[in-house]
C-alpha cells in the first residue's frame, strides 16, 4: 500500500486555536501528510460546547506561519458561509503565507443550527447546490484569469474583478469535493475537482461511490479525480486502550469497528488496506480528543509505516 495519512479534526466540538496548533505542530513532527480542520461555527450534536469554534480560515492562516511542511485544508468549507469572491483572496492569502501548502474542500453546507445562530442564510439543498457550482466557477476563474474577470450567474455577478491576489500553487490550490449523492456530486467532481473525499462510509458504500463519480470522469472526457475516505479513527495496543479512545470520542468500540477505524494497529492496517484495493489514495484519520497526543504518537509508529 501506498497511503497517505491525514489528521482532520473537529474544532466546533471546543477547541481553542492553541488546542489545534499543538495537535498541528505534533502532526507535522511525527510525518502526517496533512493537517485538516473542519468548518463549522457550533457544535455537532448534545453536549457541553466548551470554548466553541474557530474560524476555519482564520485558523489556517495562523497555523500557515507556525507550520513548515505539512499541508493544510478544510474538509469542507461550506458555500453558504462565504461570498465566492472574498473566500478566494482568503485562500489565496494563506497559500501565501503557508508557501504553497493549502487545499480547499468547498461543499454545500449541511447543519441548519448553525446557520440559525449566526444570521446565514440556509437556501433549501437545490439552491446550495447551485451556488456551490457558481462558487466553484467563481473561485477557480479568479485563481486563473490573466485578465479583470466577470461573471453573471442566477446567484452571483462579478464586474470586472482583478482576479487578485494569486495563490501560490500553479496552475491554483488543489480543490476537494465530497460526500456520496448519486448524482449532482458526481457531475461537480468531475468538472471541478483535483480530489474526491467520501466521509464516514463504509468500505462497500465508498467503493459505489467512487463507482459514479469514475463514471461521471469517463463522461466528462478527464482521467478520474484522486480519491480518498474520511474515517473516525480509535486505535490502541490492547482492548482497554481501545476503549478508552472510544469513550474519549464519544462511542463505542463495535461501532467504530464497524463503521470507522478502530482496534490495533494490525486491524486499522488491514482496514486502509481494503480502502486501498478501491483506489484510495488518502485517509483522513478523524481524530475526535485533540489532548491524546499519544493516539498520533501510536498512528504515525505503528500504522503509518505499514500504508
Amino acid at each position: 500500500m501506498r497511503m497517505k495519512l491525514r489528521i482532520f479534526t473537529e474544532p466546533q466540538q471546543g477547541a481553542t486555536y492553541d488546542d489545534l496548533l499543538v495537535v498541528a505542530q505534533a502532526a507535522e513532527r511525527l510525518g502526517f501528510d496533512a493537517f485538516f480542520r473542519s468548518d463549522h461555527y457550533q457544535r455537532i450534536g448534545p453536549g457541553d460546547p466548551g470554548v466553541g469554534s474557530t474560524d476555519a480560515w482564520v485558523t489556517l492562516a495562523g497555523l500557515a506561519r507556525e507550520t513548515s511542511r505539512i499541508r493544510l485544508g478544510t474538509l469542507v468549507t461550506p458555500a453558504t458561509f462565504r461570498l465566492p469572491g472574498p473566500l478566494a483572496i482568503s485562500v489565496a492569502g494563506v497559500d501565501q503565507m503557508s508557501g504553497g501548502r493549502v487545499e480547499l474542500g468547498l461543499g454545500t453546507g449541511w447543519l441548519d443550527d448553525e446557520h440559525h445562530s449566526y444570521g446565514i442564510p440556509f437556501p433549501p439543498v437545490g439552491e446550495r447546490f447551485e451556488r456551490l457550482e457558481e462558487q466553484l466557477e467563481i473561485i477557480t476563474g479568479l485563481w486563473s484569469a490573466t485578465k479583470p474577470y466577470s461573471f453573471e450567474g442566477t446567484h452571483y455577478s462579478l464586474v470586472n474583478s482583478p482576479a487578485l491576489p494569486k495563490p501560490v500553487q500553479s496552475p491554483r490550490p488543489p480543490l476537494i469535493l465530497g460526500g456520496s449523492g448519486a448524482r449532482r456530486t458526481p457531475r461537480l467532481v468531475a468538472r471541478f475537482a483535483d480530489e474526491y473525499n467520501v466521509p464516514f462510509r463504509t468500505v462497500e458504500e465508498t467503493g459505489a461511490a467512487y463507482g459514479r463519480v469514475r463514471a461521471a470522469c469517463e463522461e466528462a472526457g478527464r482521467d478520474t479525480v484522486l480519491l480518498s475516505a474520511a474515517q473516525t479513527v480509535c486505535v490502541g495496543t490492547d482492548e482497554a486502550e481501545i476503549a478508552r479512545r472510544a469513550e474519549a470520542a464519544g462511542s463505542d468500540v463495535a461501532q467504530l469497528r464497524r463503521g470507522g477505524l478502530a482496534g490495533t494497529p494490525a486491524e486499522v492496517v488491514d482496514k486502509i488496506g481494503e480502502f486501498a484495493g478501491l483506489g484510495a489514495e488518502r485517509i483522513y484519520l478523524q481524530v475526535l480528543d485533540l489532548a491524546d497526543l499519544d493516539h498520533l504518537e501510536l498512528l504515525a509508529a505503528e500504522v503509518m509505516p505499514h500504508v
